[in-house]
């Protein structure tokens, strides 16, 4: 099997970097293997992860040519396995700090908005959820997260025009926490992680699952609704919208 996801160990903090080239899109070996890859870093000890990706895009998201190839029990796998790495991220016992040294739509900035902090590479790069601009609506769930960042009426504006981003604009809106120079973002997220790492844990641990709960929450399968969204990727118009940026992918 391909290693789609490299490990790097920092002491106590391990670094989970998605290593799908170009442009790390997410199909479910990928995200099957990010679960599993967390999951082992914190049976054996992690104290802290980075996830990042890279160079210049993070992610750009669900791989749409391998979706539009599924018939309907494939693509509802697929998307369920994007959904348990997402959770597996939202649930993490230890921090998770994400290294966003590049673009990062859609299901790249969902990712992101899973980890505890998000350290951006400053320059032309952008991120955001839109789904809207290719006939998707984001569940609920997935809007909760975004609202919990930017607030709701900023949240509302972004989803509804599937608006992306640049760098400096999501630090102002809060929806990253720092920016960086691209071949500083790891280590910035590292920095963060070392930072809290340095203070009481168990005070820390349970204040920030506290504090956390609506992340997980947001994630839950109702507000989700799987299959409902699934049903929705059939439609018509989301086929169409689609199908042109598959073209637009293919100039």
């Amino acid at each position: 099997m391909q290693a789609l996801v490299e490990r790097h160990e920092h002491d106590a903090i391990v670094e989970l970097r998605l290593a799908r080239p170009p442009v790390n899109a997410l199909h479910p070996e990928l995200c099957t293997q990010l679960r599993d890859a967390l999951s082992a870093a914190i049976a054996e000890g992690a104290q802290g992860v980075v996830l990042s990706g890279g160079p210049k895009v993070f992610s750009a998201g669900l791989d749409v040519p391998h979706l539009l190839t599924l018939d309907a029990a494939g693509l509802r796998d697929a998307w369920e396995a994007f959904f348990l790495a997402a959770r597996a991220l939202a649930a993490s016992p230890v921090p998770v700090a994400a290294a966003l040294n590049g673009h990062a739509p859609a299901g790249g900035c969902v990712y992101a908005l899973c980890c505890d902090y998000r350290v951006m590479a400053s320059g032309p790069f952008a991120i955001g959820l839109n789904e809207t601009q290719v006939g998707l609506v984001a569940p609920e769930g997935i809007q909760r997260l975004m609202r919990r960042v930017v607030g709701a009426h900023r949240a509302e504006r972004l989803l509804v025009s599937g608006e992306m981003v640049d760098a400096q604009r999501a630090l102002e809106i809060g929806l990253v926490d720092e920016l960086a120079a691209i071949e500083e973002v790891p280590l910035r997220a590292r920095e963060w992680l070392r930072q809290l790492l340095a203070l009481p844990r168990k005070p820390v641990l349970a204040t920030r699952a506290i504090a956390r709960a609506d992340v997980t929450a947001a994630l839950a399968p109702d507000l989700i609704e799987l299959d409902r969204f699934v049903a929705a990727w059939r439609d018509p118009d989301t086929q169409q919208a689609l199908r042109a940026l598959l073209a637009k992918l293919g100039k």
